[in-house]
Order: structure tokens, then sequence, then C-alpha cells
């Protein structure tokens, strides 16, 4: 078993783990123009069926690269993806998601763009995927700030049971529902891809690793509603076996959004361990970096490392309550169970926030191992959204501590960990904005935190004659 202190002295050293070492293989360099099969590009005749020609021609011969030539607008619905195909949309080629349901045919009617069980496949290029998102949706509520969506609509990527995926240079936006959904898949490299989504349509994650495995994803530029990238397990259903996810990292990103811009949770499923966040810069968000653990697998071994956060409140209907962190155990329901949660590191993580630098559980399942290592927050408020509570959203847990939509009220100390066991504070660092609230109390409160040791840490109150600490 290992010990609390082979725990610390081993996350010092273990960023040479994280690292994947293959992608898509090299493919044939036959090409097939779209416009040879057909298409038309006027963005108002339907070209699934030219582009998915193009495909499975493609395909049939080997493999290739299927050119979407620039200059054009191609309408589509769902197309699916081959092994040892390369779609590559050049220059400003853009592909326009048809707002149709009947133009999605696949069994699951997930994705504009789907593959399933395909190897050694690519999507490259400068061009564009417009999801036509509006189209997708129903009423605007100004008190949520948000759109209400329609019965139907499609994912962007949809791509599963993949091995030796590679996605480049595009990029995407507009999204209906959920951008770049990968399940199942294994070494994958996502790189210098941008994202544009709106920042009022709910559920348009920008990236949602989901059970992958060997997955790096660099260089991205995202703005998007909800979270920016996200990995999960997700629930698996009739049989289903996908795996776990393991050995995943995202580094040099930068993120806008309204709930996390990085995100484990809130499907936890299934196991999920040895992930790696670094360099990242959460340029506004509902909440900085976030673990939102909610169902029977067990997540160990992550690292935040050089995070940059700004994190703020938005309307109550979007979660995330601008916590600077937020690490989290609840179970889902009342009936329901989380699994173990366990070596979390954050090192070089900073920032400005409206709530606390937060790490909290279920007294039932204590966070165990953690190292907060270089760590600065500052609390201010500048928004006028009401303050004053943790989100422990989604939780129906029966506990008096929660309100019915899984909102605590709790004053705000700039970190707070609650139900922990084995925690060190090292070389960290508290402060106060210019703007402080009346509910702004500890630059550290701990309750029910077992091992608890403070290295060099720095920070007092937001209250007169308040102590910089409570300890209990």
């Amino acid at each position: 078993m290992s010990t609390r202190r082979s725990f610390l002295f081993s996350s010092l050293s273990i960023g040479g783990l994280y690292c994947v070492r293959s992608f898509a293989q090299a493919l044939p360099t036959r090409e097939i123009n779209v416009i040879s099969m057909g298409a038309v590009g006027d963005g108002v005749t339907l070209d699934t069926a030219a582009l998915q020609r193009a495909i499975d021609t493609a395909a049939a011969a080997g493999g290739g690269r299927v050119l979407v030539p620039g200059g054009k607008r191609f309408l589509i619905g769902g197309i699916m993806l081959k092994s040892n195909v390369e779609l590559h949309l050049a220059d400003d080629a853009v592909l326009l998601a048809s707002p149709d349901q009947a133009h999605y045919t696949f069994a699951d009617n997930r994705g504009i763009i789907n593959a399933n069980g395909a190897n050694n496949v690519r999507i490259t290029g400068t061009g564009h995927l417009d999801g036509q998102g509006m189209k997708f949706m129903g009423d605007y509520s100004p008190v949520h700030e948000r759109w209400e969506p329609l019965s139907f609509r499609p994912r962007m990527f949809h791509l599963k049971r993949c091995t030796g995926l590679e996605i480049s240079g595009i990029s995407y936006g507009h999204s209906p529902e959920w951008g770049l959904h990968t399940l199942g898949c294994e070494h994958v490299l996502v790189d210098g891809v941008k994202v544009r989504n709106y920042l009022d349509v709910p559920n348009c994650d920008a990236m949602d690793p989901d059970r992958c495995r060997d997955m790096e994803i660099k260089n991205c530029d995202i703005v998007c509603a909800d979270d920016g990238i996200v990995i999960k397990t997700g629930e698996q259903k009739d049989g289903e076996d996908f795996g776990i996810s393991h050995n995943i990292t995202v580094r040099d990103c930068a993120v806008t959004c309204r709930d996390s811009g990085i995100k484990i949770g809130t499907e936890t499923f299934g196991d999920i361990s040895k992930i790696l966040f670094e360099r990242c810069r959460i340029v506004s968000g509902g909440r900085g970096p976030t673990i939102t653990h909610r169902q029977p697998g067990n997540i160990s071994d992550v690292e935040f490392r050089d995070i940059d956060f700004l994190a703020q409140h938005h309307a109550a209907r979007w979660w995330g309550w601008g916590e600077a962190a937020s690490v989290t155990v609840w179970p889902r329901t009342p009936t329901g169970k989380t699994g173990t949660l366990s070596d979390i590191r954050f090192k070089n993580v900073r920032g400005v926030a409206e709530n606390s630098f937060r790490i909290d559980a279920h007294p039932d399942q204590p966070v165990r191992n953690v190292l907060l290592e270089d760590c600065s927050v500052k609390i201010d408020r500048w928004t006028q959204y009401p303050g004053g509570k943790f989100d422990n959203r989604p939780t129906r847990v029966d506990d008096p501590m929660n309100e019915p939509s899984g909102l605590e009220k709790h004053d705000t100390p700039a970190y707070f960990l609650r139900n922990v066991q084995g925690a060190v504070l090292r070389n960290c660092a508290a402060s106060w904005g210019l703007h402080q609230a009346p509910y702004f109390s500890y630059a550290l409160e701990a309750q029910h935190v077992s091992g608890l040791k403070l290295e060099n840490f720095k920070g007092k109150s937001a209250r007169p004659g308040m102590p910089a600490t409570s300890i209990h």
C-alpha cells in the first residue's frame, strides 16, 4: 500500500509519465475531391451523399485523403468516417450542419461527423464546421440567460471506438450540443483546434473525452457555454464496454466558458486515472479547475499544473458559483454512491475568483491525499449575482446542508477543505480584492481534515478581528 509520504514525493517527478506516443499512421497519397463526387458547395444543396461517397471510395481503395475545397459551403447531415481516411477541410471550406433531423440517418443519430470502430483516421486542415446552433433552439430565457433547446440537436463530432485518431488545425462553432465527443477511443491527438460556440446555448461543451485512453489535447482556443474540456466516464447500457479513462493530457489551451474551463466529471461511472492539465488558461469561467464526482467510478492521480484562472458568477441555471477551484464528491441521487477520489495535486494554480478554492466531500467518502503547492487565489466581487453559497450541483442528496437546488449557504473563505484525509498546503497564498462582500471570511477554513500540514501558508482573513484560519 502506498503511503502518504510516497505520494508526496512521487508527485514531484510523475510529470514524465504523461505522454502519448503514437497517433494516426501514414496514409496513402491518393486524394478525392468531393466536387468530383457530385458535391455542389452552394450552402443550399444537400451534399451529404456526395461527401459520403468520397469517404467510402477512399476507404474501399485502402485509404487516402478526402478533400473539401476552400471557397465553398457544403450543407450536410450526418456523415460516417472510415478507417485510413483523412477528411481535409482546405483553406476556408465550411461544412454546414443541416437543421433537418431526417438528414441524420445513423442508428444513434448523435453526430454531424461520426465514426464507429474506425482506425487511423484524421480530420485536418484550416476549414470550419458550422453547427448552426440557433436553428436547434426554441425560446430564450432572459432570467436564465440561455436558450431552451428543441427536441433534436446533434453533436458536432461523435467518434466512437476509434484507434489512431488525429484532429488538427480545423475550427468548429455554433454547436447545437456537445462539440468533440470521443467515446472509447485510444491513441488520440487533438492539436490546434479553435472552437467558437455561443455562450448562451446550454450543453455545448467544446470537448468531451469519454472513456478514452492515451490522449493528448493541446494548443486549443475555446469559447463555449457549459464546460470547455471535460474528461468523463459516461454511463454504459445494454452490455456496452467502452473502457476507462486513463493517461490523458491537456496542455497549452485557453478557455472562455460559462461553467468549468477544465474539468473531470460530472459523469464518473467508470474509473479515471493519470490525468494532467498543464499550462492552461481559464480566461473566464463559472469555476476554475474542477472535479465533479457523482458516480461509482474511482478517480486517482490527477494533476493541475501551471493554471491561470478567472472565475465568476453567472445566472443560476449555469452550474458553478464562481469557485476558484471546485473539487466535490457528492452522490447524484439520494440512494447513489460515489467511488473514491485520491492523489489530487494543484501546482502553481493561480487567479482571481468570486468564491473559494474548494475541496469538499461527503463524509462517507472523503477525498484522500491532496497537495496544493505554490497556489494563490484572490477573492473579489465584480458581478451582481448573489453569492454566499457553494454549488453542489448536480445532487439530490437528502442532506440539511443542501437546498433543494443543490446549493449550500456558506461564507466564502479563500480556501475551504472539508472531509479530506491527508492534505498539504505548501507555499500557498490568499488575498482579498477591493470589492469585499460581508460573507467573505477566513484565509483558510478546514473541517474534518486529518493530517493537515500548512507549510509557509500566507494570508489573513477578510474581516478585522477574525483569525486567518479556522480548523476544526
